[in-house]
């Protein structure tokens, strides 16, 4: 999952990018107005994590902007505004939730997963490609029944490829959602990843589930 943070304190946009790193997922960050606004257009978030008080162009141009472009992104909005009148102001103008200054990260993180689990096909918590299983919220993989030790970017790997089940993806698209907007794409470290991915959830088992599609890309499928 990929997220865009647009905020402009850069101690509290690293603390947020730090944490949601460690959780496996993919972040990028905006200081400002119009490079958030840039950003969340041309490329495809699966999260937008803004801020109200924002140079050059403030929180609530940005919301209104991204709506009219029809970027139906979810929307977490972050100020130090705690007022009714302020929380309506920018649900009203299509924000998915609002959350104050100081928070919690934990109540931050709960928040993304709720948010994350809405936009999605459908709000389960386990992916399942044969027998292979993903569970969302503690992390776990397993491969009949046995668990399995993945790096926090094998986990976003892995991740990305069992919610598009029998999808070819390209290089591309995997550097698009997995890593960040600075992402090299021209390096081979996407595919030495699949590789110590492939040697975790296939090497010891006689079906094999991710492939390589040459010249084209990956997929998985049972």
């Amino acid at each position: 999952m990929r997220i865009l943070i647009v905020e402009d304190e850069k101690k509290v946009a690293a603390f947020i990018k730090k944490g949601l790193e460690e959780e496996t997922y993919a972040v990028d960050v905006a200081y400002d107005g119009e490079e958030g606004l840039f950003l969340a257009s041309e490329s495809q978030f699966d999260l937008i994590i803004l801020d109200l008080m924002l140079p050059k162009l403030d929180g609530l141009e940005v919301l209104s902007k991204l709506r009219e472009k029809k970027v139906a992104t979810a929307i977490l909005l972050l100020t130090a505004k705690d007022s009714v009148e302020d929380k309506v102001t920018g649900l009203n103008k299509g924000a998915d939730d609002y959350l104050t200054k100081p928070f919690a990260f934990s109540e931050l993180l709960a928040r993304v997963r709720s948010l994350l689990r809405r936009g999605s096909a459908d709000a389960k918590t386990l992916l399942q490609v044969g027998d292979l299983t993903l569970d969302l919220v503690t992390h776990k993989v397993k491969r009949d029944d046995v668990e399995m030790e993945l790096t926090g970017k094998e986990y976003s790997l892995l991740e990305y490829f069992m919610r598009n089940e029998g999808k070819v993806l390209t290089r591309t698209m995997i550097a698009e959602h997995v890593w960040d907007y600075n992402f090299d794409t021209f390096t081979n470290v996407i595919d030495v990843y699949i590789n110590h991915l492939r040697k975790k959830i296939d090497k010891d088992y006689p079906k094999k589930i991710l492939h390589t599609l040459r010249g084209v890309g990956y997929v998985m499928r049972e």
